[in-house]
């Protein structure tokens, strides 16, 4: 049997999964199947919006299933009928058992880390927002507790000093794609043997990446700069970090950092009203270079300041 043979359903939503979809596709694989979200309202006039993975299968004429619930009998039965040999699950929501176990073949996963490290929802943004210097792609199979499942192919990325979240999503989403045309090869031709997690842990205990909440993104002018810096470059552009200026919200999506020593207050506006705008913090200072004021646009910080006195 050859990839091409292989009775693909692809499950997935965003863009990030567009990529994996796509991939697929033009390796030949016979994609008999494409699960995503429901339509959704979005916008002003909240008119109904499919998701990303659904205008590519659109685009190119793939079989689309829509299921509100993974459990229902009329979908279960639907995706019985597509008789695949194995699934692929690419930033989709979470599958029950009697879906990840239902081909001969199992379910793979995409996942945006090095597992077992960083497993859960944000694994790119809290890489970041950790200061690591390396994360990676990993293919699994999926089993019953989240993220757990054996390892069948990790492909590293490495991360510069100031990477944000979203350039490091786009570089991903193709290293992603390309690790799971690789390891449906490798699975075929049996030169991928999956790995259980417990042995590729090293000294280094597992860090995790939970869903990321409004708390975590406000900026804590007491910590280091390198560790605001980082929490900025982990959030932006989107959910982005902030703080308070004259009681609004400010986010802020660029900046450098500056260690120094100083005397200011933390979290003390610094700015000459042209041109630059810092805080103080525990070591140092922080520069924002692109920022988005409460009700207003994102702007960069000179045209900021040119609207905007401190």
């Amino acid at each position: 049997m050859t990839i091409a043979d292989l009775r693909i359903v692809f499950l997935g939503t965003p863009d990030f999964a567009v990529a994996s979809l796509n991939a697929l596709v033009k390796a030949g694989c016979n994609i008999v199947g494409v699960v995503t979200a429901p339509d959704k309202p979005a916008g002003r006039g909240m008119k109904l919006t499919e998701s990303a993975v659904k205008k590519y299968a659109l685009e190119n004429g793939l079989p689309i299933l829509q299921p509100e619930k993974l459990k229902n009998p009329t979908f279960l039965e639907a995706l019985k009928v597509l008789k695949a040999d194995v699934q692929v699950v690419v930033a989709f929501r979470m599958l029950p058992e009697v879906v990840w176990n239902m081909p001969p073949m199992g379910t793979i996963n995409v996942h945006g880390s090095l597992l077992p490290q960083y497993r859960g929802a944000a694994p790119i943004n809290w890489a970041i927002i950790n200061g690591e210097s390396e994360t990676g792609v990993t293919t699994f199979r999926l089993q019953h507790a989240i993220d757990t499942g054996d390892v069948l192919m990790q492909t590293k990325i490495a991360i510069s000093e100031n990477e944000t979240a979203g350039s490091l999503h786009d570089r991903m989403m193709q290293v992603g794609a390309n690790t799971l045309v690789e390891t449906l090869s490798g699975i075929l031709d049996e030169s991928i043997t999956p790995t259980q997690q417990n042995n590729i842990l090293d000294s280094k205990e597992p860090k995790h990446a939970p869903k990321i909440f409004t708390e975590t993104c406000q900026i804590d002018w007491n910590k280091t700069a390198e560790e605001i810096h980082n929490l900025i470059r982990g959030l932006s552009p989107y959910p982005s970090a902030f703080t308070f200026m004259n009681g609004k919200k400010l986010k802020v999506f660029f900046a450098e950092k500056e260690i120094a020593i100083h005397s200011y207050p933390f979290g003390n506006p610094l700015t000459d009203n042209k041109s630059y705008l810092k805080f103080s913090c525990a070591n140092g200072f922080i520069s924002a270079l692109e920022v988005q004021l409460e009700g207003k646009k994102k702007m960069l910080i000179d045209e900021f300041l040119r609207g905007f006195r401190v």
